[in-house]
């Protein structure tokens, strides 16, 4: 590890949203332990998801800046997981006002930042490094296939024959194994892009913003993804690529990641002790998506048919949903699986429950940090890609084998009978079969974090560069 005498100072600007806040804040955790001096950015009511960096580490500092003044979101809301599904292109738009606080910030502070490490959704971040002179890394909290993808569809901007027609597939044969996808696959910021628009220009020099910034870090590591590792390098024309993942945080905070509650934890933990190893199913849908009735029912349903153990999370209806039409366990569906079934309104410890020897499957949503704490933890997954980044990383999964599909999109209603069948076989697993693969892949992301491994290599490597920026 290098450890250095005098830590350079650098600013950490995460992206107030669950999945993209966590890594970063990993990443900031291994940089302080490298002896690098940081401050974080975060708006007042972000400011508690600092507090386990900040009682361990001396050389880690909150800069709070009050969050811009807008009408595109509801008074209080400071975090994306508060906002209805569409929320992040509003946020994006509002964090743009942040500029002149930091540019005045940066210009009153003795002992300014040499380096902005800052989330892909904050791409304006460059231009105020290019200002203040000084280097603006990317950090992706997507995987790297998924941000291949992204960054073809704003180079390229492909358009539709028929306006009309999401089925359209648009086709990336540059990118290896030439994924295509279905034109409601791709990117909703990307799709909704109107040229001309204010929010949809802003969200379109973000990107730009991003592939020419100096460096682009990744929350993934060398053995997952090489090939289209290779790839970004190309298509970036430079080298200047780092695969630090899995980020994890450290093991006595696992617990908590992205939560507070120990005592439910440890009810979770204690639950699960009852089941034979590779037995249960965990069902989450992360931090953003939140089911329809009409999807809760046939999940509920396929759960119950498939007589499996289960444990499902849920996360209940934000204020921009219908009342009433999103977000409900079916009446009597808890009582009816009481004993094999639990189910967890809201936050649960993921990182914990998928290290349980229990856990044999996760249905997913694929966002990227389910589908590396999933790996890290050696469980298979069926996946259940909704939007966003998460049909790139099914794809992945696909290729992988450690990820079977069971359903497609945010809207769409799975099949109750089909679901069950899986689920069921899920934990069943014959020898060498998906289970077998995802014990591989599980070692080589402990060795890739390890000492000395490729993750490990390549933070040391970056550290040493941002001393030095």
């Amino acid at each position: 590890m290098a450890i250095l005498e005098h830590g350079a100072h650098i600013l950490v600007f995460p992206y107030p949203a669950q999945g993209h806040m966590i890594p970063l804040l990993d990443l900031a955790h291994q940089f302080a332990l490298r002896n690098l001096t940081i401050t974080i950015l975060v708006t007042p009511k972000n400011l508690h998801y600092l507090k386990p960096l900040l009682s361990k580490h001396p050389n880690i500092l909150p800069l709070v800046l009050p969050f811009p003044a807008t009408t595109s979101i509801p008074d209080g809301v400071e975090n994306v997981r508060d906002l209805p599904p569409g929320g992040f292109k509003f946020m994006m738009s509002a964090l743009v006002d942040l500029y002149d606080p930091i540019v005045n910030w940066f210009k009153n502070h003795p002992s300014p930042p040499q380096a902005i490490v800052s989330d892909m959704f904050l791409g304006w971040t460059n231009r105020l490094a290019g200002e203040l002179k000084i280097s603006r890394f990317v950090f992706s909290p997507s995987g790297v296939l998924a941000l291949s993808v992204v960054y073809n569809l704003w180079r390229d901007m492909p358009k539709r024959n028929d306006p009309k027609d999401d089925n359209e597939v648009i086709k990336f044969s540059e990118i290896p194994s030439s994924p295509s996808y279905s034109w409601w696959k791709l990117s909703p910021l990307f799709r909704s892009y109107v040229e001309g628009d204010p929010q949809s220009e802003v969200i379109r020099e973000s990107n730009q913003e991003n592939m020419e910034s100096y460096g682009l870090i990744f929350n993934s590591f060398t053995e997952l993804e090489q090939v289209y590792l290779d790839y970004i390098k190309k298509f970036l024309g430079h080298d200047r690529v780092w695969t630090v993942g899995p980020l994890l945080p450290p093991e006595e905070e696992r617990a908590g990641r992205g939560g507070s509650s120990e005592s439910l934890a440890s009810e979770i933990k204690s639950w699960l002790d009852q089941f034979e190893d590779q037995t249960v199913v965990y069902v989450c849908f992360g931090s953003q998506a939140v089911l329809t009735n009409k999807q809760m029912e046939m999940l509920a349903l396929g759960l119950e048919k498939s007589g499996v153990p289960f444990l499902w999370s849920y996360k209940e209806p934000t204020k921009g949903h219908m009342k009433g039409e999103y977000g409900m366990i079916p009446n009597g569906f808890e009582d009816r699986v009481a004993g094999r079934g639990l189910v967890v309104k809201g936050w649960a410890p993921q990182v914990t429950i998928l290290s349980h020897p229990v856990v044999g499957a996760f249905l997913t949503h694929c966002g990227w940090n389910s589908v590396l704490e999933s790996i890290a933890a050696g469980v298979p997954m069926l996946t259940w890609p909704m939007g966003a980044d998460q049909f790139a990383n099914a794809d992945l999964l696909d290729q992988l084998e450690v990820g079977c599909r069971v359903c497609e999109g945010e809207k769409t209603v799975p099949d109750s009978e089909e679901l069950a069948r899986v689920v069921a076989s899920s934990v069943s697993d014959e020898k060498g079969g998906p289970i077998a693969r995802a014990k591989v892949l599980s070692k080589a992301a402990a060795d890739s974090i390890g000492k000395d491994g490729s993750s490990y290599r390549a933070l040391d490597s970056l550290v040493n560069l941002l001393s030095k920026s």
